[in-house]
Parts: C-alpha cells; structure tokens; sequence
C-alpha cells in the first residue's frame, strides 16, 4: 500500500474507536484480519498513525479547530510525521487517498500555533486532569503531560536467575539495543518510526530461554526499591500477568517464600507460563477464589502493591485508554487503593514493609493516598525514598518529579521512563 491507502485505513479504524469507544488495539487487529491483503509493513504503518493520534489528540484537533477522524490524521502527518502541507494535499488527491485538501484544511496545517495553549490542549491530557498535573507538578505540568504523549521505547529486564545485562544486549543487538537508562537490569530498543517495524523481542530465543523479559526500566527501580532478598517472606498482591512477580523472585534467588495473588483470574493467568521460562521455583499462585490462603501463609516480610489505576503513567504506550478514562472509573480506583492498602498493612507482619506503586503520575492515587493511609494508620512510617534507594541501588537517588523527599514520582520528561509512583512504608514493631 502506498501512504494514501494507509491514511485512509487510518481514517477509517480511527472512526471506529472514536464511533464506537472501542480499544485501538482490537480495532486494527479486526481490520487487519477483514484486510488480508495488507503486509506486514502496512499495519505497521497504519497502527502507528493510529496511535499517533491518540496520544496527540487535543493538540491535533487545536490546530484543525476540529476532531473528526480526517482532521486528526492530517494534522499528525504534519505535526508528528514531519510532512510538508504540499506533500499532504498531493498524498490525500491519489488514487485510494483520504481525498483532496479542502481551503480551511489547508489553512489549519499552515498556521502557526500560539507558543502557550491550555494545559489540556500542550500535554494532550483530557481537560478535566489538567488540574491534577497542576498540582503534581506546578509550572512543569504542560512539559511533564507531553513527554507522557510522545512515542515509547521498548524496555527490558534481565533476568538475573538466567543471564547477565551484557548477554541481552548481545543477543538483541540487531535490534539496536543497549543498556537502559535507571535500572541495572534495563536493556533498551529505541522507539519504532512509521518505517521501522516493532522488534518482536517475545519471539526471539533469548526470551524463549528466558533470559529478559518486557518491563519498563520504570517499573524495574520499583521492585528494586522493595529490598527484598534471599530468605523473606513476600506477597504481591496485585501481581497482574506477573511482571514484578519475577523481579521480585529474581532479587529472591529463589529462596525464600514468594506468594502472587490478584482478584482478575484473566489477568493472573499468563504467569504460569512466565514463572516456568524464567525458571522461579519459590512462587506460589494464590488465586482469587483462594483468598484466605494469604492470612495463612502471613504475616509477611514485605507486601508489594502495585495498585490498580488511571494508568496514566503509561499512556504513552496506551494512548486511547487516556480518552476512556471517566471521573466515576476514577474515583473507583481511588476506593480500590484505599481498599488494597488496608489489605497490605493486615499482611504486613510488625516491622515488614509495604511498597506501594502505582504506573500514575496523578497526586491523588499517589502522595494523597500515602498521606490518607498514614493518617489512618500512625504505627506506619514512610521511609524516605533516598535512603531506600541508598540500600538497595547504592549510590546517589534521581530527584522526584515531583519535588518529594519522602516518595518518588518517575517520570518520562525527567528520568526517561514510563510514570510511576513508589512508596516505601515500614509498620510499627509493636502495631
């Protein structure tokens, strides 16, 4: 397929997620399978516009003063893709193109924008989150929200029960990676172009021997933050598909008592796999239906609680679920976190730890919640995030987004990572 075809494929799955609130991702997996015909290179293609719209949403549609599937996909060609408005109208008036470009269309890509737009409209974030980055990070916010908007890099992590960092990076070399940056254990490919397909890393032997696994070097300092080792006793209570489950195993050696537990049995299901290739043997998969068998197998050394969340921290990688975020799915996180921390200190055994994560960069399911949750609880002490880090990683702590000496916000813009939020907080030894 030529460009035009491809814009107009764009066009037309653009519609359906917009039309029918649908995932991205299910949107162009259906249109590929109803369009055998296009290559691999071609849906490529046509997913990265796609998703390029999506993170640039309301930036795109302050330009076009409109925002129709079109006028979006127009506007990321120019603003995004680097095109010329001259090589747009002459793309769009080919054979299977989007169509020529009318007056207004033409005026829109010409025009020069105002250097301070709104906040919502500069960090391409839904309007009604705008004041929460405000607050979480004052005259930074706009800079902060837009890196959130800019294309990901795929992150790896070694699995140090298998391989080193030096042996990943060699085995995935024509790929381009390298060491990443934060983490120890990162290796890192660079962000695909339109013309540079996804290094399909799951499919290479490495990963087979289990060697890596896909994790943002974000998520990796988290569960390095944890300071669990050899010999604990660990709960991952919202262990998801597994991801910090094996990080956590892995600063384990295996020894020691490892429990994953989470209340979506989907979610949980591809850890089986997962703890298989990456050769864990101290982990046990406590199911949503076995709930009591954490009590028994408490209290715990450590309880890991990577909570559920707006996600906004990786809407660079997820960018439609931005748009579907509503006010009411939020607050209901915020009542989940509540709900999962109370669950975390009744497991935590006197003196033991709970790390508190969360892939968000938004103050109230971060600092609000840590400050809510202490307040309820006094016996619990927030260990400040420097000395933890000093123990665990050694050497000197990157600065908070946020401007926090107690807890840590990572952010793309400052640490070159996926937004996270890390807490680490001991219990009292006589709570």
């Amino acid at each position: 397929m030529r460009l035009a075809g491809r814009v107009s494929a764009a066009i037309d799955i653009l519609a359906e997620i917009f039309g029918r609130h649908r995932p991205a991702s299910e949107a162009l997996k259906d249109w590929g399978k109803a369009h055998r015909f296009a290559g691999s290179s071609d849906r490529h293609a046509i997913g990265t516009l796609v998703y390029d719209v999506l993170r640039r949403r309301n930036s795109l549609a302050f330009r076009m003063g409109e925002a129709s599937p079109r006028a979006l996909a127009l506007a990321a060609l120019h603003d995004v893709w680097g095109l010329s408005v001259e090589a747009i109208a002459a793309m769009a008036g080919e054979q299977h193109g989007p169509g020529g470009l009318s007056g207004p269309e033409r005026e829109a890509l010409s025009r020069t924008l105002p250097e301070r737009p709104p906040l919502h409209v500069a960090g391409d974030v839904p309007d009604w989150l705008a004041p929460s980055y405000e607050k979480a990070f004052g005259a930074r916010a706009a800079e902060e929200a837009a890196a959130l908007a800019r294309r990901a890099p795929v992150d790896l992590r070694v699995n140090t029960l298998k391989a080193t960092r030096g042996q990943v990076v060699e085995a995935l070399s024509r790929f381009g990676a390298a060491e990443g940056p934060i983490s120890p254990l990162a290796v890192r490919i660079p962000a695909p172009g339109p013309d540079s397909r996804n290094a399909n890393v799951e499919a290479e032997p490495a990963h087979g021997l289990g060697w890596f696994e896909v994790q943002d070097a974000g998520s990796q300092v988290a569960a390095l933050l944890s300071g669990v080792g050899p010999g604990m006793s660990v709960a991952d209570l919202c262990a998801g598909a597994g991801g910090k489950t094996l990080a956590l195993a892995a600063l384990m050696r295996n020894e020691g008592k490892l429990l994953a537990h989470d209340l979506d049995r989907f979610r949980l299901r591809p850890i089986f796999e997962r703890l298989t290739r990456a050769g864990v043997t101290n982990c046990e998969v406590v199911s949503a239906q076995d709930e009591g068998r954490l009590e028994s197998a408490g209290p715990f050394d450590c309880v890991v609680i990577d909570a559920p969340c707006s996600g906004s921290g990786s809407w660079r990688r997820k960018p439609d679920a931005k748009w579907r975020l509503t006010r009411k799915q939020f607050e209901q996180r915020l009542k989940d976190q509540r709900q999962v921390l109370e669950k975390g200190f009744e497991l935590a055994k006197p003196g033991g730890t709970i790390l508190y994560i969360t892939c968000s960069v938004l103050p109230e399911e971060n600092t609000e919640q840590v400050a809510d949750f202490l307040k309820r609880h006094p016996e619990m002490k927030l260990i400040p995030y420097e000395d933890q880090w000093a123990r665990t990683l050694g050497g000197e702590a990157p600065k908070s987004a946020d401007g926090s000496h107690g807890t840590l916000v990572l952010t793309p813009a400052q640490h070159d990572t996926d937004g996270f939020f890390i807490a680490v907080l001991r219990k009292g030894k006589h709570a």
